[in-house]
């Protein structure tokens, strides 16, 4: 059986929803499709006077609770399927989370690695000019994703706001703190990952000093998830990155880890410290108690599944469990607490951004902290409650939850004309 695609990977979840809930096919069809999706293509003259275009798009899946929300993806894989995938997941993240917000993502398929910071900033500005019909603070709303960062999203806010005449901060969020940026969102979805973690141990009864854990990818999320869950007192025995993994089976070094791939440093270049080096499979397939895949998409495919030995599954990244897999988890009682609530807290922190930038207010980082840990908790507890409820995995309870919440919107909302 072949894999499905991200897209309908997407498709697949929400009408497994509605099978749970009983909902007819007309009153939630409209949630498998996309509102809009720009194509764009991005010329940017080089460094070395060449011109080179770049291909990307903006996709804006639902507005039916609010503006679109969803982050600015560099990375040469970027393609339209993924696009509309992450898009839908942005939607049911939001509705799960209870945020006034659709979902909507975009990107542009190129290596920012091999861009001068000039080219990166035309190419930025550029690609911000192609999608500047489609955003707005009302309208949609995008945010850092992987290959961007606050830099980026400065900007982006520039640019708009130079073409409207007038400083709107609102348009973006994930700026930097100068500029409208808030306090506490940098960290924002690995502190979300750490909360999910300690609050589904407390439900449980497991002591942290009795868990071992395992971190797949060290970007933003991981790193930052890997740092704060270390300082619950967990074990974490192996961590990885795009260059391979590390593991010793009695802990990890993570604050000397977390400083080396702070500079910017590949893991195939830590040698402080005792470890056995592996590649990101050898790294799936650790026997641990929790599993954190915080890497790319479609990591947990159905033959790593199959062989792997965690105890349980924390979804840092965005889909990186392909349905196939879930299916293999499910006969062997592996619960996978899903992506859409376990990354959630950087939606939520981007939320309070939002929100201070429309209000012309600052909140303190504790302010900020209080806010996504309590939707967070929230969100968990209910997910929990619905999958015993209606004997579901983890997964579809979280679709289930945002679902329902989607539909009644649009039933109350209707269609117009």
């Amino acid at each position: 059986m072949n894999e499905l695609s991200a897209f309908e990977n997407f498709k697949a979840n929400v009408d497994k929803a509605a099978k749970i809930l009983n909902i007819p096919e007309s009153d939630y069809s409209r949630l498998k499709y996309c509102e809009r999706e720009l194509l764009v293509s991005v010329p940017v003259e080089m460094d070395d006077g060449t011109i080179k275009v770049f291909e990307g798009c903006r996709v804006q899946h639902s507005s039916l609770r609010g503006p679109c929300k969803g982050g600015i993806r560099y990375h040469q894989e970027v393609n339209l399927d993924e696009t509309r995938a992450l898009a839908g997941w942005m939607t049911f993240k939001c509705a799960l989370a209870n945020l006034p917000y659709g979902g909507a993502k975009g990107g542009i398929a190129v290596n920012p690695s091999e861009l001068s910071e000039r080219e990166l900033e035309k190419l930025t500005r550029r690609y911000t000019l192609r999608i500047l019909p489609f955003i707005g603070p009302n309208k949609d709303v995008p945010a850092p994703d992987v290959g961007t960062d606050p830099h980026i999203m400065d900007w982006v806010m520039d640019t708009y706001s130079s073409m409207k005449g007038y400083t709107i901060p609102g348009v973006v969020t994930g700026k930097d703190i100068e500029i409208g940026g808030s306090l506490g969102r940098n960290e924002a979805t690995g502190r979300g990952v750490t909360t999910i973690v300690k609050e589904f141990l407390k439900i449980n009864n497991i002591s942290p000093a009795d868990t071992t854990v395992v971190v797949q990818g060290l970007g933003n999320v991981g790193s930052i998830s890997a740092k704060y869950i270390h300082e619950l007192n967990c074990k974490i025995v192996a961590v990885s990155d795009v260059s391979g993994g590390i593991y010793n089976p009695d802990g990890l070094d993570i604050p000397s880890i977390f400083e080396h791939v702070k500079k910017r440093n590949l893991l195939s270049t830590y040698d402080k410290g005792e470890f056995k080096r592996i590649t990101n499979e050898e790294l799936l397939l650790t026997p641990c108690d929790i599993l954190i895949p915080a890497a790319l998409q479609n990591q947990i495919t159905k033959s790593i599944a199959e062989k792997i030995q965690t105890k349980i599954i924390v979804e840092a990244a965005n889909g990186p469990t392909t349905s196939n897999a879930d299916e293999v988890l499910a006969k062997k009682h592996i619960p996978v607490i899903p992506d859409i609530l376990v990354n959630a807290g950087g939606v939520i922190a981007s939320y309070c951004e939002w929100v201070q930038n429309m209000q012309a207010m600052r909140w303190t980082v504790k302010q900020v902290n209080e806010v996504v840990q309590s939707h967070l908790i929230e969100s968990l507890n209910l997910l929990i409650k619905t999958s015993q409820d209606y004997k579901i995995s983890f997964r579809e309870a979280a679709y289930v939850v945002a679902l329902d919440r989607l539909v009644k919107a649009y039933r109350l909302r209707g269609i117009f004309p």
